[in-house]
């Protein structure tokens, strides 16, 4: 592949030089596992609160900044078409009350929008999608971007990573949260494709986080895990039935971990560029803390480097996100790792803001890029829930719900459950799919400058893990059973490609490719 280096990439690759060794190594017995694919090493980076509309509805057309600038570059000629704003009219006459309007790069913090499992549905209004405007958080704050603020979306220039990652790996535009709902209920679906079962345990009320305002259940808010040291006493707390797609994976000894910035220290801080600052740890966003097979009560740290990923170790596979980095210079990265970025990087509006997220996923693919084990690697880039933001595009629903917190139908209505739906009719509470959300691939194999018109959801990520490696199906009325996989996104008939794009991670720019 032709190359084009300029003279910043040096500075612009000297954090993830560093994380490279020189000569230590361990054995990479992941290597040897029998997977489906060329893929030997998978990285989810798993975001926080966007909907597809927010970061892509024009793509690929940016607007110059207010200040003149411009941090994409422009598109490719052979740029494929998504299902946008623009190509659907919706810009300037939409439904809703107010129609869609760009936020500038200069106003990168906006208040967070409200994305209950009930009001989600409310806001997909059967399908018309127009009540969003009515329902937006009225952005007043300093850089606010004031009233009808869920209308509002970035393009490539804020968000000029994503934009550059789109332009040379794939991406889908028609991929969905599994079911309605806020962060937990994202994640639950993505390790294990079910909010249900779902056991409070520690007597707080279930009102909007158990489906029904029962006390076992379907999932549907922000509970903490339960036994985690970490979470709030002065918040429900669960534990989660069956099992996850980390109990699978122990059981075919291939190796993984969930990496999680500040899990080695739940009370550090950090602040931001923007001068937002938020806790590190968020416990409602742990993947595995809420099944007591893959739970780290303690947050105990790992036994060593060369046991990160591997049955035995005193981390029971979770860990802090520092612990991922020292396993990569070992060369002992795992064959399956789940990244989580401190808080203040996961794109979360409220606390967090796309120029931070940029930071934080520039810096990990540029790493991840320099490694050995770049050539057989994937990178899966999702995200948890839709923040509420605007998103013109109703998905399938594949699950019927007919629990009082369901309103997308009518009140207490998403359909009627059925015996023949997956987990059948007693598993209520799971309407879905639910919002359109990002979703990309960045690899060596991945289809360059490819959009993805297929059905997917967070679930058909787990069904990629599962068929990789060869290690069957969750069970218990898994989604898993129904999602599409990947391979859409991938060509690997393209044997030995060894593409990789640098970029700017304050400015998204292409430094090398």
């Amino acid at each position: 592949m032709h190359r084009r280096f300029t003279k910043g990439l040096a500075a612009v690759t000297a954090a993830a030089i560093t994380l490279l060794p020189a000569h230590v190594s361990f054995a990479a017995d992941q290597d040897a596992f029998k997977t489906a694919t060329p893929i030997k090493h998978v990285v989810v980076i798993f975001q926080e609160n966007v909907s597809f509309d927010h970061y892509f509805g024009t793509y690929p057309h940016a607007k110059k900044n207010n200040d003149g600038t411009s941090y994409f570059l422009g598109a490719k000629d052979d740029t494929p078409r998504v299902n946008g704003l623009e190509q659907a009219g919706l810009l300037t006459s939409n439904l809703n009350a107010a129609n869609p309007f760009r936020i500038d790069r200069s106003h990168p913090n906006t208040c967070d929008e409200d994305h209950g499992y009930a009001d989600e549905q409310a806001a997909f209004h059967g399908g018309l999608m127009d009540p969003f405007a009515k329902i937006s958080c009225n952005d007043k704050g300093p850089g606010g971007v004031g009233p009808n603020s869920t209308m509002g979306y970035y393009d490539g220039n804020s968000v000029t990573a994503l934009w550059n990652y789109a332009q040379n790996f794939a991406m889908s535009d028609n991929s969905f949260g599994t079911t309605f709902g806020p962060s937990t209920p994202g994640l639950l679906n993505l390790v294990a494709g079910n909010t249900f079962e779902g056991t409070i345990t520690n007597g707080k009320s279930a009102n909007g986080n158990i489906a029904g305002a029962a006390t076992a259940g379907a999932v549907i808010g922000d509970p903490d895990p339960a036994g985690d040291v970490c979470s709030n006493p002065n918040r429900t707390q669960i534990t989660m039935s069956g099992q996850n797609v980390g109990d699978l994976l122990n059981k075919a000894g291939v190796t993984w971990g969930s990496f999680m910035g500040g899990f080695a220290n739940c009370a550090a801080i950090s602040t931001g560029t923007t001068g937002l600052t938020t806790t590190d740890y968020i416990p409602h966003h742990a993947f595995f803390q809420y099944w007591q097979s893959t739970l780290n009560a303690s947050h105990t740290p790992r036994s060593s480097v060369a046991l990160i990923g591997h049955a035995g170790d005193a981390a029971n596979h979770e860990y802090d996100l520092a612990d991922f980095w020292d396993a990569v210079k070992a060369h002992n990265m795992p064959a399956v790792s789940f990244l989580k970025a401190r808080a203040i990087q996961d794109g979360h509006a409220g606390y967090s803001n796309p120029l931070d997220e940029q930071i934080f996923l520039v810096k990990t693919i540029n790493a991840l890029q320099q490694t050995e084990e770049w050539k057989d690697t994937a990178i899966i880039i999702a995200y948890d829930d839709s923040d509420g933001w605007y998103d013109h595009v109703m998905g399938p629903i594949v699950n019927q719900s007919n629990v009082a917190d369901d309103q997308l139908l009518a009140p207490g209505s998403c359909g009627t459950p059925s015996a023949k739906q997956v987990g059948g009719a007693d598993q209520n509470g799971r309407c879905g799919y639910g919002p359109r959300l990002p979703l990309l691939v960045i690899s060596p194999y991945a289809k360059k400058n490819y959009v993805d018109h297929a059905v997917t959801d967070q679930s058909s990520i787990l069904r990629f893990l599962e068929d990789n490696w060869h290690l069957g199906r969750i069970g218990n009325g898994s989604t898993d059973a129904l999602a599409r996989s990947l391979d859409g996104l991938f060509d690997f008939d393209d044997r030995g490609r060894t593409g990789k794009l640098i970029l700017d991670s304050a400015t998204g720019r292409v430094v090398q490719f």
